[in-house]
């Protein structure tokens, strides 16, 4: 489903922040023996740049018209390279492909039923029983699968983004 990016990004992380996040990706990607290609620098910039986790096929599209010889390949590997190195998770929040998110912080999402917008949503650390995404929850809720181990939890927040909320029915 096509959608325009949306400005702005949950939990009110700036410019500065994304260029860190940036300057990061790009030191670990050379730390782990891969080249900064114009390719890889581009794909970086434009995944920390939108906040909606944006799949590789919407990458590849977005990236495609300045970088006309970069393949589908390029994109899928420099995500895969970036997620093997902790640098961004991928993402199954709905049917279809998966998502990627450079927000590696402890963080839940917001998932719209009507025109899959993503948008991170910050843990409430000061709400009883809030737990930062890799903290392992309390055994209660898994005692029925004993020797269970957790490696994150997460929220996922599904209804309709404000746009489709306000928008007519259907």
């Amino acid at each position: 489903m096509r959608r325009s990016k949306q400005a702005g990004v949950a939990g009110g992380e700036g410019a500065t922040d994304r260029e860190a996040r940036i300057g990061l990706m790009h030191a670990r990607l050379r730390a782990s023996g891969l080249k900064l290609t114009p390719q890889r620098m581009a794909i970086v910039r434009e995944l920390c740049a939108d906040p909606t986790h944006p799949t590789a096929q919407e990458l590849f599209e977005r990236l495609r018209p300045a970088l006309p010889t970069m393949s589908f390949a390029t994109v899928y590997n420099t995500l895969d390279a970036l997620t093997s190195a902790g640098l961004c998770a991928a993402l199954s929040l709905a049917p279809g492909a998966a998502r990627f998110d450079p927000n590696m912080e402890a963080h839940h999402h917001a998932v719209c039923d009507r025109c899959g917008l993503v948008r991170d949503v910050p843990v409430e650390s000061g709400r009883p029983g809030a737990r930062p995404a890799r903290e392992a929850p309390h055994p209660g809720p898994l005692a029925a699968a004993p020797g269970f181990r957790v490696r994150s939890v997460e929220r996922i927040y599904r209804g309709l983004c404000a746009a489709c909320a306000a928008g007519p029915p259907g």
